[in-house]
């Protein structure tokens, strides 16, 4: 099994120190951000993704302007939900170590097959992708549309049939984690070179770029591949 990333042992550690060390109880409030980090030894950025994580699982609560509370259910939950995060991070790896095997080649097929018109779908869906991310939209379904473009214009049947997977990895990404901030920006950047080079119709290109996108996703979610 992967080993945990930093966030998620911090995380663990203080859901220990809450639960079996009793250091902190329920209703109380935590120590202030450097205090904590420090006692912890992590930065502080490491530290707001482990509240994030806890506070998504009802451990913590966060109040604007007061600071971080532990939650009256705190005690009430066994394992503070690691197991089925420990799960999705499973599932959510399988999906990408998929997706980085064949989704840069589906990209340089699909810029050396793709008709005048399905290159036209492609940008255009890659521009709604982006529309959303800088409206601060959900953009699940653009984000879809934009994989199933370039899925079609493959023009392989056997490709298309993984659409569903690849749907579900984009999916899952998107709407799990502390993550997703940091993978829009990524997927601005991202999208942006591969259309660039779908434009000009390079395949290695945009071959490159998509394994590009596919690391900075599995980065930014600790999805390291062994």
């Amino acid at each position: 099994m992967k080993k945990a990333s930093l966030s998620q042992q911090t995380a663990r550690r203080l859901y220990n120190m809450i639960t079996a060390e009793k250091k902190f109880t329920p209703g109380e409030k935590l120590p202030n951000e450097p205090k904590l980090a420090q006692e912890l030894g992590v930065s502080r950025a490491t530290l707001r993704e482990a509240i994030r994580e806890l506070a998504t699982q009802g451990v913590l609560e966060v109040r604007r302007g007061l600071g971080t509370f532990v939650s009256q259910r705190a005690a009430e939950i066994d394992d503070f939900g690691f197991s089925a995060l420990d799960q999705v991070r499973g599932q959510l790896r399988e999906l990408f170590e998929l997706r980085a095997v064949f989704e840069p080649e589906m990209s340089a097929l699909a810029c050396r097959r793709a008709t005048p018109e399905e290159l036209a779908d492609i940008l255009t869906q890659g521009e709604r992708v982006a529309a959303c991310i800088h409206a601060g939209e959900d953009r699940a379904q653009a984000d879809r549309d934009f994989h199933a473009a370039i899925v079609r214009a493959t023009h392989n049947e056997f490709m298309a049939r993984l659409l569903p997977i690849i749907s579900q990895a984009v999916e899952t990404a998107i709407v799990s984690g502390p993550h997703r901030d940091r993978l829009a920006e990524h997927t601005l950047r991202d999208h942006a070179l591969l259309m660039e080079f779908f434009q000009k119709r390079d395949p290695e290109g945009a071959r490159h770029a998509m394994a590009i996108h596919m690391r900075h996703a599995m980065d930014e979610m600790g999805l390291e591949i062994g």
